[in-house]
């Protein structure tokens, strides 16, 4: 009977399971890469040298001084002035957006030091609602260039936004004259500002405090503008140039003074404080 009976062997096969979060895609080139390999390189793809976006409390670890960084007015916090709905209301959106970046608004401000430099650094975080500019990211922004002007030290911004917020109305474009004013202050007094652009900048930042620094800094390839450039084709009916709105465009077209690959950053802010408020360096 043992003739019409198929014996099969049996092979133990092993899986070798590989833990997720191990490999990230880049958005540039597409390639699998380790990602280790990317932290050790400052979040900046080492195959084709794209920045990826980083989180405000990342940007401060890559260029304030260790542990120099002291957040100010971490408390202030929307309280949706309009009563806004769209798709959903706005203060659970609110609430969603502080959950998922751990954040209580899209921007941060407070006292570091830059290669042992005091400054005030204020840095947005794209991945709160994108960056956009409410009333209480206005009021940080104004406030950080005040603390700057009081202790005549510089004042450092990271853009990083897709405009002002929809949902805080005219409140919202409100911030785009008081953030504006309080930095014509700085340029009354001789107070270094240096404005630090990351992709991607555009809408009322871009129109208000992000274009008004003495020297204005961009990481590369980053998309900086007002309106995106889909809407810009659609308004002119023209196809507009290859690498429109990138950082290496605007500073060929005397746009923005730098751009700084995301390792030399730190260094480069700390030279130009060194050479433009020399009497800034406190030893």
């Amino acid at each position: 009977m043992a003739w019409f009976k198929r014996i099969k062997e049996v092979k133990s096969e092993k899986r070798v399971k590989i833990p997720e979060g191990l490999w990230v895609k880049c958005d540039s080139c597409k390639e699998i890469i380790y990602k280790k390999e990317i932290e050790k390189n400052l979040q900046v793809c080492p195959k084709c040298n794209y920045h990826f976006r980083i989180s405000a409390l990342e940007r401060i670890h890559f260029i304030a001084d260790e542990e120099s960084f002291i957040e100010i007015d971490g408390e202030l916090a929307t309280n949706d002035p309009l009563d806004f709905k769209d798709s959903i209301p706005y203060k659970e959106r609110l609430a969603d957006n502080i959950k998922k970046s751990a954040l209580r608004e899209a921007a941060i401000y407070g006292d570091a030091s830059i290669g042992g430099k005091p400054v005030v650094l204020a840095i947005m975080d794209f991945s709160f609602m994108g960056g956009s500019m409410g009333s209480i990211v206005g009021e940080k922004i104004a406030r950080a260039a005040e603390r700057a002007l009081e202790m005549k030290i510089p004042l450092i911004t990271v853009s990083s936004s897709g405009g002002a917020r929809m949902q805080e109305g005219m409140f919202s474009l409100m911030q785009m004259a008081k953030v504006s004013s309080a930095i014509a202050k700085l340029k009354e007094t001789d107070v270094l500002y240096i404005s630090m652009l990351a992709d991607p900048t555009f809408g009322g930042v871009t129109a208000s405090f992000a274009m008004l620094g003495d020297i204005i800094i961009a990481e590369p390839k980053s998309l900086i503008g007002f309106a995106g450039p889909r809407v810009i084709e659609q308004t002119i009916k023209q196809q507009l140039p290859e690498n429109f709105q990138r950082a290496e465009f605007l500073l060929e077209h005397g746009m923005i003074d730098l751009v700084v690959e995301r390792k030399e950053l730190k260094d480069t802010i700390h030279t130009l404080i060194e050479h433009f408020m020399p009497a800034s360096f406190e030893s």
